[in-house]
């Protein structure tokens, strides 16, 4: 009927992973010719350039494969009503107590940072970054195993102008 594939962010996988390879043989050939080790721990303009696009394309394989994972590979026409297991449930739990965890401790970095005194803001980043990472997997479970769906289709030669 409707395919969700994952050919596509397959070959984006493939050209992120390429891409990044390229930046490594980069520097290892400017270390080359410069007597077997960089001259600066800097990257340069065209390993910026590759990692840019390698990071792009790895994150749209990834949206990619999310995509698929939530709403399946094949969609089928009519209203979906989830029912989540117990381990889901126990999953979102945790969960849910290791985001309000991390979340206390964001906090008691940031009045240690404004008490005593400063925190490496990468530890603070971090721990931000992190928190981020498990509200998007708690949201992405909430989506998956708690909402209905329901896919709406037309004919082909229907009335819409569209």
């Amino acid at each position: 009927m409707y395919r969700n594939d994952t050919v596509v962010p397959f070959f984006a996988l493939l050209l992120s992973v390429a891409l990044y390879l390229a930046t490594y043989l980069d520097g290892q050939h400017i270390a080359q010719l410069h007597g077997g080790k960089p001259p600066h721990e800097a990257l340069s303009e065209g390993q910026i350039g590759l990692v840019a696009f390698a990071t792009l394309a790895l994150i749209y394989a990834l949206i990619g494969y999310f995509s698929a994972w939530l709403e399946g590979i094949e969609l089928r026409p009519g209203r979906h009503v989830p029912s989540p297991g117990m381990a889901v449930t126990l999953v979102a739990l945790l969960l849910a107590v290791v985001e309000a965890a991390l979340s206390g401790f964001f906090v008691r970095l940031l009045l240690f940072h404004l008490t005593e005194k400063p925190v490496s803001p990468a530890a603070e980043g971090a721990v931000f970054g992190l928190m981020m990472l498990v509200g998007a997997v708690l949201l992405a479970i909430y989506k998956k195993y708690y909402l209905g769906d329901e896919v709406l289709v037309e004919e082909e030669h229907s009335e819409v102008p569209w």
